[in-house]
């Protein structure tokens, strides 16, 4: 299974979404430094959201085979520059966390994602299980194909 980097704000699930590709219970833990969960690496939302901090996600990378950039559904914008991917040096993926919410739109974040670069993006309840299948299936797939998105 390839190893992957959760990026993106405080709150928008990334430790959420580790323990739901782990099969573990879901609840609530903030993360406060990064983490190393098998094939997740789990990093802290600040430090997607702090220029300094930022950097370090950089070095983090290089330890993923994935690149993936988390937005919720209910997010009103998104920290991600536009085509921020283009200077990763691993597959850049997208996924949008929280579609079970009320007032989600995860059309938005997608668009959001995609502008970033990312080719290829998908939609995941970790509550619900929806999209968990499909991500670990791309996860575990060795196709060569993967590594052009």
């Amino acid at each position: 299974m390839k190893r992957i980097i959760l990026i993106g704000r405080a709150e928008c699930g990334k430790t959420t979404l580790t323990q739901a590709l782990r099969g573990h219970k879901l609840q609530y833990h903030k993360t406060q430094a990064v983490n190393r969960h098998d094939v997740v690496i789990d990093t802290p939302g600040e430090y997607a959201e702090n220029r300094e901090l930022a950097r370090a996600l950089i070095l983090y990378s290089y330890e993923a085979d994935v690149i993936a950039l988390m937005l919720s559904a209910t997010e009103d914008y998104s920290l991600f520059s536009p085509n921020i991917a283009a200077g990763a040096t691993r597959p850049v993926i997208g996924i949008v966390t929280q579609i079970d919410q009320e007032n989600a739109r995860p059309d938005r974040a997608e668009a959001w994602l995609r502008l970033a670069g990312c080719k290829m993006v998908f939609h995941v309840s970790a509550f619900t299980g929806d999209g968990i299948e499909e991500l670990l299936t791309y996860l575990d797939a060795s196709s060569a194909a993967d590594e052009n998105v």
